[in-house]
Parts: C-alpha cells; sequence; structure tokens
C-alpha cells in the first residue's frame, strides 16, 4: 500500500485509499504534507525536484513533500520523508494547512489537503538524488520575488504556500 495515498473530504476525514497516479489522474482530493525547513539566517531550504518525477520535474519547491501512507500519521510521514529525500532528521511543527487544486504537466491534476510543517537546521542536507537533484537557501522576499518572475520555475504548491508565511 505504499504507492496508495490517503483520499479525505474537505475536513480532512479519510474516505478510502487509492493508487497515486490513479489520483492524480482522476484530480480527488486526498492528504499531503509540505514540509519548510529553515535556518538561523531565516532562509528556507529549496530542492530541485528529480528529472524523473512522474510530475513536476525539475522544478523548486519546499524542502520536502510528499503523502501519508493509509494508516500513518501525517507527522510522522513528514519527518520520515524529510529523513528519506533530504538526510535532515529534525523535529517538525505543524504551522497550517490548505486546500488547493492545481492542473499539472502530464495531463495529472494535483488536489490536496496539504498539512504544512516547519523545522529548524543549519547544516547541509544529504540529497536522495532519485527525489532531489539539488538544493539552495533562500530567503522568503527574494524567493516571492523570483515565483513572480518566473512562476514556471517553481511548483504550484509552493507557490500557493509561500504566500500564506
Amino acid at each position: 500500500m505504499k504507492d496508495h495515498v490517503i483520499l479525505v473530504n474537505e475536513k480532512d476525514e479519510p474516505i478510502g485509499s487509492m493508487d497515486k497516479l490513479e489520483v492524480h489522474q482522476k484530480g480527488l482530493l486526498h492528504r499531503a504534507f509540505s514540509v519548510f525547513v529553515f535556518n538561523d539566517a531565516g532562509q528556507l531550504l529549496l530542492q530541485r525536484r528529480a528529472n524523473n518525477k512522474y510530475h513536476s520535474a525539475k522544478l523548486w519547491t519546499n524542502t520536502c513533500c510528499s503523502h501519508p501512507y493509509p494508516q500513518e500519521n501525517t507527522l510522522d510521514a513528514a519527518k520520515r520523508r524529510l529523513k528519506e529525500e533530504m538526510g535532515i532528521d529534525i523535529d517538525l511543527e505543524k504551522r497550517f494547512d490548505f486546500i488547493y487544486q492545481a492542473k499539472l504537466d502530464n495531463g495529472l491534476t494535483e488536489h490536496e489537503f496539504d498539512h504544512v510543517f516547519i523545522g529548524r537546521y543549519n547544516g547541509q542536507p544529504n540529497l536522495n538524488l532519485s527525489e532531489a537533484s539539488e538544493y539552495r537557501w533562500v530567503g522568503i522576499r527574494e524567493l516571492k520575488n523570483e515565483i513572480k518572475l518566473q512562476p514556471e520555475e517553481f511548483t504550484e504548491w509552493l507557490k500557493i504556500a509561500i504566500d500564506l508565511f
């Protein structure tokens, strides 16, 4: 069931599970999370999604994002994926959540109830290159300006979430 995601209603109540690719093909609402890691200078750690991702490949995005497995706690999933993708093991704190729907490449639709977590880290990540091809630290004001000038370089969920900070 690791390739399944949790289908939810608009109150984030589970209503089933389904194959991740099928969910994105049908544009069904499902549970997701986004992790934003900041350093002591207030900069956000971004990753560039790997070239082999089935959607939004090569785009810059927040530190880590994914979906909890069915029966997995969302905070536990966020910590697991942060370690798997970026080699970072830190405490995370829930900041907010939001629902969005966006058309993606490859004929897919993202429709997520996205739980946003933040954490603090001052080291360098150890990238899983099948997930992220590179990383960089950036200030929020600078990032918002980059998104305004080159929106096609960033994931849809990052463009929405960054305005909620």
